[in-house]
């Protein structure tokens, strides 16, 4: 598995991921506020299987490879 999220992306992820989850934990949010953990496992997984369909990738390019 290739990682295909990087940088600002993987960080923004992981930060909603765990806003989203913590808000439905103290009930502010419905049942929804738990699919946090989609963005939270692919920011912390580094792979996002939406890109790779999209032909998407926010990791840098690696020169000589």
């Amino acid at each position: 598995m290739k990682t295909n999220v990087g940088g600002l992306d993987r960080v923004l992820r992981i930060v909603v991921g765990l806003a989203l989850m913590a808000l439905a934990a103290t009930g502010a949010v419905g049942w929804w506020g738990w699919l946090g953990a989609i963005p939270l496992l692919t920011g912390l997984f580094r792979f996002c299987p939406l890109y790779p369909l999209l032909g998407i990738s926010s990791c840098p390019v690696k020169e000589g490879k």
